[in-house]
Parts: structure tokens; C-alpha cells; sequence
């Protein structure tokens, strides 16, 4: 297969120069910002877009004398998350993971470290070919986000840049980082993950999930080892993909990457990487950080966190019934539709539920998955608007499926009308009458137009007649497009093969 910028590469596996077959062997650490009103340990506000340095106090900046408090909202969100995943909700230790960058002004940033909130769990996704794959979940922890550094000149990188600027306004601010275990053996299967992982987040109201806010980073950790070995390669960390895409080609040509030096003979070196989206490649960072150089030792400032066990159940008692993989398998089940259709629809905050009534009030099933995989979110995607903004009629897609149904309608016209609905909120019946879209059907008015096109077409009608069958579908093609797509293209079928058999 070929990835999106042409390379050749494997879905699963790669073969080396050196004849060997490679796997990628990929874990993610996503990090997660929380829907809280203030930061994870001060009153500080928690809001994207203001000013730069506006949403700061003491604790924000380590000014001496201030000391952190425990944001319960955030306690309770990560536990949400964790008993919708199936993890062991347990006593939390703060830590001071110490380095020296200056987006946090006191030298450390306080996060969970051998003791985190939410130990183990794990994630269902659906691989390439529709089966189960879990992936296992090392734990999900509590921390506080770090500032925002703004270099300028150049190319807005370190190391080219005239000065840096900081904003600490995401200084403070909630964070859920889950970890998962190297279960991930493709980079459609770690796009897939987070897919999966962001609408689990979002169908638990615990993050926003904007990736294009940061509210949503994910930094990927990828190594190659010979297919059917269970030894670990050295891996890389690749930082810097602000989107679901950017994840997987940034690791497709990191396993190319790896597999071209170990193939060669060379050594990968353990690293942080930083995807480059103008070129589509990694470049190099600096060495990869170990556990020992963050030097972790518990916070002094804060208590360990022991969640009432009564609290807990409280919290288990409001999650939603399905979360997401769940869902579509069993949309699949029941309505016999691709997984690939409703895994979109799934994905989309609020469609699914809208679908979902849609084919419970009698809209045909395939037809409305396959009108909201693609008409509907190729305009939310063209539009960058959200689902929730749309004015979508109530039981329009029931009404369309009851257009198609009588013949009113070809399958064509219908994705014409589901078009005009997004831009107009009229339903499906009042544009086809206003727009004079209904199918022909008439018997005597599409012999007449046959009868004319196999008249202009002499050369393929000798062809059907030689045998050529297959040349019946130009001859309704032209059918089609003398009616401007109106025709009934089943009727139009049997009418020319009628005309043709004569």
C-alpha cells in the first residue's frame, strides 16, 4: 500500500532491504484537558482564547507562600473516565516531576506518578477488517498543564527564533494523561484509537477534545521489531501532530524511518521527534528523557487523594450506557449497515443520537448512514461547522427514505436533496417539488428518450448485439444525462435491454 504522501509502506508490516519483516510496535500517551470551571490546584479560571497572562494567580506562577489545592471537579472527571474504561480507581499520590523549561516558572510541574488515580483498563477499537482489537491502558493520571511558549521570527521554532515569549494562561490548568500499553501494531490502528479514545471522552463530558485548541495532544511512541518477536526496539517519541491525520502519516514514516535504518544495519537512537507538517517528516528534538532525569519525589504540599468508595459508585451510576465501540457493533448487529459508515457517524459528537432517531421513526438504515457518512459530514467538514449548529428537520431522513422507496427519487437525486437540506433546513419533500427533482418514471416518456438514444448510438447497440452486454450501461448512462439524472435507472435498464433483445 501507499501512504498519503506516496510512499510505499505496509498496513501492518513492512519487508527490509535486509529481507527481514518489520511491525511497528506503538503506544500513545494522550493528554487530555478537563472541562473544569478553574485550573487543577487554584481558583484561577480555566479558558482557551483570552489574553495572553490573564488567567493566572499565585499557585499559577509558583509565587512563594502560595499552595495548591486539589480541584475536586478534575478528581471526579478522571474518575468517570476510568470506570467507563474498566480501570482500578484507586489512592492517588502526587509528585513534583522536576525539569527546567519556562513554561512552568516553578521548576516542576505536579502530576501522578507511580500511584496514579486510574490503574489499568482498557480500550476496545475495531481494526481495519471491522474485528475487535483491545488495547490495554497502563493508567490514566492527574496533572496540571504547562504554560505556552511563543517563539518569534523564523519559523516559529526554537531554534530559529529571535526571542520566546511565555503565556501561562494553560499553566494550572486540569490534565488527564492516559497511557496506553504498545498494543498498537499500525498507524491506522493508533488513529484509530484516539478516534475511539476522543469520543469516549467526549460522550462522557469529561474534555472538549479540540485538538486544534491543544485541549487534546497526543505524543506517540513507536518502535519496529521482526514480525513474531516479542523483544522491543528502541523507540522514538514523536510530538507536535495536532490531528488524527498528522498521527498517522507522522507514523507511517517513522516506521519506514526505523525499518530503512535497521534493515541498513544502523542503530535507532532513543529520541523525541518533531513531526514537521510541510516537509512530512520527523526531525530530531534532543534524547529522549528518562523516569530517573524528571527526579519524582512526592509533592509535600498536598495529601494523598482516597476516593470515597461510596462517591465512586455515585459517579458509576452516571455514565452513559454505551460508549462508543459498543455502539457501532451494535448498530451493525441490529441494522446490518458497515462498520466503516457508523464508525464515522459514531465519531461525530450528536449525530449518531440523531441517526439513531431517524432510523427508530423509519428511515431506512443503510441509506441514512450512508447519506450522514457522507453528504452530511463532508458539509460539516467543508463548512468547519459542528453537527449541533445544523437546523436539520425533524424525520428527514425518514421522509427521504419513503421518496426513494416509491421511486420518487433514485438514490443519486436523494444525495442532491440530503445536499440542498444542509444549506437550505427545508425538508426533502418541499425541495423536490420546489426544484422539480422527482424521478421519472413514466413508462411511455422513458421509452421515447431510449428509443431516441439507441437511434444517436448505432455503433454500441452492434456491440450489445455482438455480445458485449456490459455496453448497456453507456447507453443508460446517456439515458441519465438526457434527463438530467431524473430517470428511473432500473426502468431505464429494463427498457433498453427490452429495445436491444428486439
Amino acid at each position: 500500500m501507499t501512504d498519503t504522501t506516496g510512499r510505499t509502506v505496509a498496513g501492518t508490516s513492512m519487508r527490509g532491504e535486509d529481507g527481514v519483516e518489520y511491525e511497528p510496535v506503538i503506544g500513545l500517551e494522550v493528554h487530555t484537558e478537563l472541562k473544569t470551571r478553574t485550573k487543577m490546584f487554584s481558583a484561577a479560571p480555566n479558558a482557551f482564547g483570552e489574553a495572553p497572562n490573564v488567567n493566572i494567580d499565585p499557585p499559577s506562577l509558583g509565587l512563594p507562600g502560595s499552595l495548591p489545592v486539589v480541584n475536586r471537579k478534575a478528581v471526579e472527571l478522571a474518575i468517570r473516565f476510568g470506570l467507563a474504561v474498566g480501570s482500578t480507581i484507586q489512592r492517588a499520590i502526587f509528585h513534583r516531576k522536576n525539569y527546567f523549561y519556562p513554561d512552568m516558572p516553578k521548576d516542576f510541574q505536579i502530576s501522578q506518578y507511580d500511584e496514579p488515580i486510574c490503574a489499568g483498563g482498557s480500550i476496545e477499537i475495531l481494526d481495519d477488517s471491522g474485528n475487535p482489537h483491545v488495547v490495554r491502558l497502563v493508567r490514566a493520571h492527574l496533572e496540571e498543564d504547562t504554560g505556552k511558549l511563543i517563539h518569534k521570527g523564523g519559523g516559529g521554532r526554537i531554534h530559529e527564533a529571535e526571542y520566546s515569549l511565555v503565556d501561562y494562561n494553560r499553566a494550572g490548568v486540569p490534565l488527564l494523561e492516559i497511557v496506553s500499553e504498545p498494543d498498537l501494531r499500525s498507524p491506522a490502528q493508533a488513529r484509530q484509537y484516539v478516534n475511539e479514545l476522543r469520543a469516549i471522552l467526549l460522550e462522557l463530558d469529561v474534555s472538549d477534545v479540540k485538538m486544534e485548541e491543544g485541549s487534546l495532544r497526543v505524543d506517540a511512541n513507536i518502535s519496529i521489531r521482526p514480525v513474531g518477536s516479542d523483544t522491543y526496539g528502541t523507540r522514538a517519541e514523536i510530538k507536535n501532530m495536532n490531528s488524527v491525520r498528522s498521527l498517522q502519516r507522522a507514523l507511517e514514516f517513522e516506521f519506514e524511518r526505523q525499518v530503512r535504518i535497521v534493515a541498513s544495519g544502523g542503530n535507532v537512537e532513543q529520541e523525541t521527534r518533531h513531526w514537521n507538517e510541510e516537509d512530512s517528516q520527523t526531525h530530531s528534538m534532543r534524547s529522549k528523557e528518562e523516569v530517573f532525569d524528571y527526579r519524582y519525589f512526592p509533592e509535600p504540599d498536598l495529601v494523598p487523594i482516597v476516593p470515597d468508595p461510596i462517591w465512586v459508585e455515585e459517579i458509576r451510576t452516571g455514565l452513559p450506557e454505551l460508549l462508543p465501540a459498543q455502539r457501532v457493533e451494535r448498530i451493525c448487529a441490529t441494522h446490518d449497515v458497515a462498520p466503516e459508515l457508523v464508525m464515522s457517524v459514531v465519531y461525530t459528537p450528536g449525530l449518531a443520537d440523531w441517526v439513531d432517531s431517524e432510523v427508530a421513526a423509519g428511515a431506512d438504515p443503510g441509506r441514512a448512514f450512508v447519506w450522514a457518512s457522507q453528504e452530511l459530514l463532508a458539509h460539516l467538514k467543508e463548512t468547519g461547522t459542528a453537527f449541533s449548529d445544523l437546523a436539520l428537520p425533524s424525520g428527514a431522513f425518514v421522509e427521504l427514505s419513503e421518496l426513494v422507496a416509491d421511486g420518487t427519487l433514485s438514490t443519486k437525486l436523494a444525495k442532491q436533496v440530503v445536499k440542498e437540506m444542509l444549506g437550505s433546513g427545508r425538508s426533502p419533500r418541499e425541495i423536490v417539488d420546489e426544484q422539480g427533482l422527482a424521478q421519472i418514471s413514466d413508462s411511455g416518456a422513458l421509452e421515447r428518450i431510449a428509443a431516441d438514444v439507441v437511434s444517436a448510438n448505432p455503433e454500441a447497440v452492434e456491440k450489445y448485439r455482438a455480445g458485449e452486454v456490459k455496453v448497456v450501461g453507456f447507453l443508460v448512462g446517456q439515458v441519465m444525462k438526457a434527463t438530467q439524472g431524473k430517470a428511473n435507472p432500473g426502468q431505464v435498464n429494463e427498457i433498453l435491454e427490452r429495445m436491444l433483445s428486439a
